[in-house]
């Protein structure tokens, strides 16, 4: 992979990697920059996805309650760190922590992508039920191919790497919760 790479052709190669990844294609790996600055630019991708979501709505004229943007933040940044320190702690267990710095990549760019696609499906038409099931497909697909393909992750090995981080955010999410009761951060009924 060129490290003289602009984030342009970054992230122009992401998007086919992320493609790449929903289909399943074994190509997958070559689409990604799994070095320091390959690293340094998924986190910027990362961040502008983040920033993007939690601020979106409101610059395109979306009325939000006052501080959601900045809960969405918080949150978001929380869980990340949350889900990346189990996605560490797995994959030491499972000794493959060599696979670490490629899932961060992949993830983050992942992220990124899917946020948008999040963003531009509510902006479209209000995030309705059937494109939510639809984007969590999608991300259920990746997160499974970036075990099997990214990181070589045996089949058994990628769902316990992808229960303990789904486990891991929703206790977290629901510890959150109990801290921060009228955060807002769990839907109530």
């Amino acid at each position: 992979m060129p490290q003289n790479r602009t984030l342009l052709e970054e992230l122009s190669s992401a998007a086919r990697g992320i493609v790449a990844l929903m289909t399943g294609n074994r190509s997958a790996p070559g689409n990604f920059d799994f070095s320091h600055r390959g690293l340094a630019g998924s986190f910027i991708a990362f961040l502008v996805a983040n920033v993007a979501v939690a601020f979106g709505p409101q610059l395109l004229g979306m009325q939000t309650p006052p501080g959601m943007a900045s809960r969405a933040l918080i949150l978001g940044f929380v869980l990340y760190v949350i889900q990346q320190g189990i996605a560490f702690l797995v994959l030491r267990q499972m000794k493959r922590t060599d696979g670490f710095i490629p899932f961060l990549v992949a993830d983050n760019w992942a992220t990124f992508f899917t946020s948008l696609l999040s963003l531009g499906l509510l902006l479209l038409g209000g995030g309705s039920d059937v494109s939510l099931i639809v984007i969590g497909l999608i991300v259920i697909i990746i997160e499974v191919n970036i075990g099997r393909l990214i990181v070589t992750l045996s089949p058994l090995q990628v769902a316990t790497f992808i229960i303990a981080q789904v486990v891991g955010s929703v206790v977290c999410l629901l510890v959150l919760s109990m801290l921060m009761p009228n955060a807002g951060l769990i839907p109530t009924l």
